[in-house]
């Protein structure tokens, strides 16, 4: 008993801060070390992707097909991750904690179940799996050989990104932040140790990846337990309609946007291996595999920003705070937009040292590589603005609005443009899509970002004096 009125203590001292600690102040504080986690993760990609890199072009290409599924395995565990959590971080702005550990409970079981449902059924087929992808058949064995950890992996994979989330939304973006970086830096380690001393090449780095995960695993596991944080129980799983229906309405948006993403990588393989010129598929593929590695690297400032405006919005949209909502959110995009400006920059000038940092000895990936880099470096700050309204709809349980937004970049404009375009200027078209898709939301983005902005003003006179 003594032990729960801590831990309820606890979480009315977080409840004070969220919603009076001055707004910019604590969307830093939160994203601190938000950033820090991504871009340690980040960084684990592109050293992933480095010493992958010292095999051969066709391992390298195969990583690339590899993250195609574990993005789908992302979005599985984002989707329960930003569900539960959005739920979670609402319940806390009203105080709800018995729902709150309730949610986390069902969250957490239900995604690793069915992580070991995929990874059972993947595994059986692993062969097809690896051509479904984009394998060639020059590349089927790296693939096969990479994939095979990381389906074992799977399990853990969504699991821990639920956990990650859940204590982010709740405001414990520390230890969030441990819990990853710890894995990414054991990765980084295992990479050069199994790939090269132990000699298992592209296992390696699949085992490599695996390991880490696990540990990582483990320590959020540990740090879901910990006084002032929202605990997970077997006994508080109740898989009912009610909270899964709860978990659609604010994870749908990020399911929907990540499990695009890994259609779109899938897609975006076969394109680039139809247009390419006979012969080269398999640097063309690695191409588009290490550009993708570098945006995703330069994605983690603007997603760690976006994802320490989201309990600050959660909490104060919970307790009916709604102006202090609004200096987050026009925050939240201008800091989002000066940093993907800089990094656009960076990127457009130095994009050919860039890709050939990865593999200098294929000078045609150097050349499709930096061509594609440039074009999204083009386009990227618009981001800015697009992410960050994605966040706030997900976030308030708008989910109609939050869907639409996650399906643009990678769904309604994608599609179309990479289907069309190359039919006219071949693998340029290609090269072109992901930036004429930004361009395409952020069209679709300026309205809704316009209404709530004008929706919150109205609030505003609502807030509690």
């Amino acid at each position: 008993m003594q032990s729960k009125t801590k831990d309820i203590d606890k979480m009315l001292a977080r409840f004070d801060m969220m919603t009076t600690t001055p707004v910019r102040r604590l969307i830093i504080k939160m994203a601190i070390p938000t950033i820090l986690s991504m871009v340690v993760t980040g960084l684990y990609n592109l050293v992933d992707a480095y010493f992958v890199g010292k095999i051969s072009t066709e391992a390298t290409a195969a990583v690339g097909l590899a993250f195609a599924y574990q993005s789908l395995v992302q979005a599985l565990g984002f989707g329960f991750g930003h569900g539960s959590g959005n739920y979670i971080s609402r319940a806390l702005g009203l105080k709800d904690y018995r729902n709150a550990e309730t949610m986390a409970s069902v969250g957490f079981f239900s995604s690793f179940i069915l992580g070991l449902i995929i990874s059972a059924c993947c595994l059986i087929f692993l062969t097809p799996l690896s051509y479904l992808l984009g394998a060639t058949d020059r590349m089927l064995e790296q693939s096969n050989d990479y994939l095979l950890y990381v389906l074992i992996a799977t399990p853990f994979m969504i699991s821990q990104a639920v956990l990650n989330n859940q204590l982010r939304l709740q405001g414990n973006s520390m230890f969030a932040m441990v819990g990853l970086v710890s894995g990414a830096v054991i990765n980084c380690a295992l990479d050069p140790l199994l790939i090269f001393v132990f000699d298992m090449g592209v296992a390696g780095a699949s085992l490599a990846t695996f390991l880490s995960q696990f540990i990582s695993w483990c320590i959020l596991i540990y740090g879901t337990g910990r006084g002032g944080n929202v605990h997970i129980k077997f006994a508080e799983f109740k898989p009912s309609w009610y909270w899964y229906k709860e978990i659609i309405a604010g994870g749908l948006p990020s399911l929907l946007r990540q499990s695009l993403g890994c259609v779109a990588a899938i897609t975006l393989n076969h394109m680039a291996k139809f247009y390419s010129i006979p012969g080269s598929e398999e640097s063309t593929i690695a191409a588009f595999a290490i550009v993708n590695r570098i945006m995703m690297f330069a994605m983690t400032i603007f997603l760690g920003i976006g994802q320490g405006f989201q309990p600050v919005c959660g909490f104060n949209w919970g307790a009916s705070l709604f102006s202090r909502v609004k200096k987050a959110y026009i925050f939240t995009m201008q800091l989002t937009t000066i940093c993907i400006l800089i990094l656009s920059v960076v990127g457009f000038i130095f994009a050919t040292p860039i890709v050939a940092f990865f593999r200098p000895e294929d000078l045609l990936l150097i050349s499709v590589g930096a061509k594609v880099l440039r074009y999204q470096c083009i386009s990227f700050p618009l981001v800015g603005i697009t992410t960050p309204t994605n966040m706030l709809y997900q976030t308030i349980r708008r989910t109609g609005p939050a869907t639409l937004l996650a399906m643009g970049r990678q769904g309604i404009f994608f599609f179309p443009i990479i289907i069309i375009l190359p039919l006219f200027i071949g693998l340029n078209g290609v090269m072109l899509t992901m930036a004429l898709a930004d361009v395409g939301t952020f069209f679709l983005a300026l309205p809704y970002c316009i209404k709530i902005i004008r929706e919150m003003n109205v609030k505003h006179a609502q807030d509690p004096v």
